[in-house]
């Protein structure tokens, strides 16, 4: 048992706080695990002991089954005067609304019995939070912080009883709380993290007998009634004993695994906020990509409230595997553990401040070791920003004023001048820059040729793979014709390589734009390039307030030494070759192959919908994502994977896959393919790719 010096919150002394301990002895990997001895008590009686030193908690109750096995559960809390709870064994939810309302309580922590180092003062800052009125519901594992054994949650008896009477599938029933975690719109929601970093790679849980024997040597090497950080500074002079902690939540997720699909239907609230938003915001979203006009309108959610790894949840409480990752930024996942932990770091030391800060030199120090083209380096605060910095800079530079431009490089009117979205651009603005094709040297030299470009912007690939030779040769043709070659690697930087695509095709352009997957979701980007060309940066205008601001530099250092230790970029290169292989499969086992396609390299692959002599590519496109939302996947035209996409989310994404292909291929046999769509046509914003 874990003995902490422990304080009572001043809290309202009139509401009832119980803590209700699930236990069972039916488990699967560890049957009877909960009686079990571990350092001469069972573990039962562990976490009942821990659950009484919880600050404020007026009284524990252990909530078990009315199975016969059971019985010896109910036995021993009779015999050691523990009030007890036998109810339904699978309909967790029920057992525990019926338990909470037999004792009259206001405010409930659910505790499990697998957990026997439970800590008391942890525990005591979760309930903190309900029962000091900040919140409805909170916990300490979202994100996972603690060492996995620490868990615990804290909710009001409103928002159970909510709970109890909304929660309609079987793994909301079986697990109590996922029916609010996911409604946070409906629930406010609180999380308590580990103040001395990410401790969530500790396993000290009971799942196996392999689990209880690690924490006998765990408790046998310790002193009598350790505390967290005696038991981690025991681990840190008995490495031999460490045991990572497996994927939490292993028959959660199983759970979710073996539940029968149910369609996502119910879009309710996403519907009633995005006519408020499109009363006071154009558009109702702050990006074409994020809005009503990209997604089937009667089919899709429009508002998001909360994620967590490769996971988001929708204002009417639905959950989704997200293959958008937030438009590509999120290459860790969301709410990654270590990205919050620099982030809150900095936080308390301010974000932006009247002069420059130590982190930008160890950013752009950073940033010239990894990135071929990198010698100097400044930052902005998104995409836009720098492509239009390279594109200035490479102007002073040449003195020239025409550039060509080849793939997607954001909002300013040298850009969008030479898109169909040009409204508001004026002639001479958009006299200035030419679009190109990829893969088309001929057109490039003609331009050139010319010798008034200053130079080519070019995603390095996207959709297309390049011909043999094609990068080299642009640059040879640019520096022939005195020009500069850009590579925007907004996209492809910290996901195709380390150093970007021009580490992968060992090309290295005059001037590099990174952005997205630098910060993990926080707003950064990065100009980098030779030293002669960035010089010309103290000579332009280039500036803004928050070109520095700390907290996403902060993430940005932390986010590549992740990227870094944790082998990210491999791994979605694994699993994003495996899935679209898969994929591939899928579209050949309903003869697609000429209607539905997936081009690109395997971090970052794009579908391809293709008009038939009946169905637009449009129509089809809609369906698609109509019928990948229904099936739990949020996707537009891409799969934008991230380290947090697991086996499970491949399983739920193929599964849905299949769905949605058999579906178009039924339909186009019909000769009738509207009568499949549910909404009007997704409008495309301007075709690039």
């Amino acid at each position: 048992m874990l003995s902490l010096k422990l304080e009572k919150y001043n809290l309202d002394k009139n509401m009832k706080k119980i803590a209700i301990i699930q236990a069972r002895m039916g488990s699967t990997r560890f049957p009877g695990k909960v009686l079990r001895k571990l350092h001469g008590k069972t573990l039962l009686e562990r976490i009942v002991q821990a659950a009484k030193l919880i600050p404020a908690v007026d009284q524990v109750v252990v909530a078990t089954s009315n199975k016969e096995a059971d019985q010896a559960i109910a036995q021993w809390c009779i015999s050691n005067n523990v009030d007890v709870f036998q109810g339904d064994e699978s309909n967790v939810l029920k057992r525990f609304y019926d338990a909470a309302t037999l004792h009259k309580a206001d405010i409930v922590m659910r505790l499990t019995a697998d957990c026997p180092l439970l800590d008391p003062y942890v525990s005591g800052q979760v309930l903190y939070f309900v029962s000091s009125h900040q919140a409805d519901y909170a916990s300490n594992v979202s994100p996972a912080t603690w060492p996995d054994g620490l868990d615990c949650e804290a909710f009001t008896m409103k928002a159970l009883t909510e709970a109890f009477n909304n929660a309609t599938t079987d793994v909301e029933r079986e697990h109590v709380t996922p029916y609010m975690r996911n409604n946070q719109r409906k629930f406010k929601s609180r999380n308590v993290s580990c103040p001395i970093g990410n401790l969530s790679y500790h396993r000290w849980t009971v799942d196996t007998p392999q689990d209880l024997k690690f924490l006998e040597a765990l408790l046998q090497a310790s002193k009598n009634n350790p505390t967290l950080y005696d038991l981690l500074d025991t681990l840190r002079n008995n490495k031999h004993l460490m045991q990572p902690s497996n994927e939490r939540n292993e028959g959660y997720q199983k759970s979710l695994k073996e539940e029968q699909a149910r369609d996502i239907t119910n879009f309710t609230q996403s519907q009633e906020l995005l006519k408020r938003s499109c009363r006071v915001i154009p558009l109702g979203a702050q990006t074409f990509s994020k809005s009503h006009i990209q997604y089937p309108k009667n089919t899709s959610p429009f508002f998001l409230t909360h994620g967590e790894g490769s996971h988001v949840w929708d204002v009417d409480g639905n959950e989704y595997i997200d293959c958008i990752s937030a438009l590509l930024p999120n290459i860790l996942g969301y709410n990654d553990p270590d990205i919050n932990e620099e982030i809150q770091s900095q936080l308390q030391k301010g974000i932006s401040f009247s002069l420059a800060t130590e982190l930008e030199v160890e950013l752009a120090e950073k940033l010239c070791d990894i990135i071929p083209s990198a010698q100097k380096v400044r930052f902005g605060k998104n995409g836009t920003d720098v492509t239009s910095a390279a594109v200035r800079l490479a102007r002073a530079y040449t003195g020239k004023d025409k550039i060509m431009t080849c793939g997607y490089h954001g909002w300013q009117d040298w850009y969008i001048g030479t898109t169909t979205r040009n409204k508001g651009i004026p002639k001479a603005v958009s006299d200035l820059s030419y679009a190109v094709q990829y893969n088309d040297l001929d057109i490039i030299e003609r331009h050139l040729k010319t010798e008034k470009f200053a130079g080519i912007i070019m995603e390095p690939c996207n959709a297309v793979e390049p011909h043999e030779g094609y990068l080299e040769s642009v640059k040879t043709l640019c520096e022939k014709y005195k020009a500069l070659l850009i590579f925007d690697e907004v996209i492809t930087g910290f996901r195709f390589s380390l150093g970007g695509a021009q580490e992968y095709f060992s090309v290295t352009p005059h001037l590099s734009c990174f952005g997205k997957a630098l910060g993990n979701g926080m707003p950064i980007s990065a100009i980098v390039g030779h030293n002669d060309i960035m010089q010309e940066m103290e000579e332009i205008f280039f500036s803004g307030t928050f070109n520095g601001e700390t907290l996403s530099i902060a993430a940005a250092l932390a986010t590549i030494k992740k990227i870094e230790s944790s082998n990210v970029i491999d791994k979605i290169w694994e699993y994003g070759a495996d899935l679209s292989e898969k994929t591939k499969l899928l579209i050949s086992k309903y003869n697609l192959e000429k209607i539905v396609g997936l081009c690109g390299y395997a971090p970052w692959k794009i579908f391809q919908f293709f008009d038939t002599s009946k169905v637009s590519g449009i129509e089809i496109h809609t369906l698609f994502i109509q019928e990948m939302i229904k099936k739990g996947v949020l996707i537009n035209s891409s799969f934008n994977l991230n380290a947090a996409h697991n086996d499970l989310d491949k399983y739920k994404i193929l599964e849905a896959l299949e769905h949605t292909l058999l579906k178009i291929s039924k339909l186009l046999q019909s000769g009738d393919f509207s009568q499949g769509l549910e909404s009007p046509n997704i409008q495309p914003v301007f075709k690039v790719r």
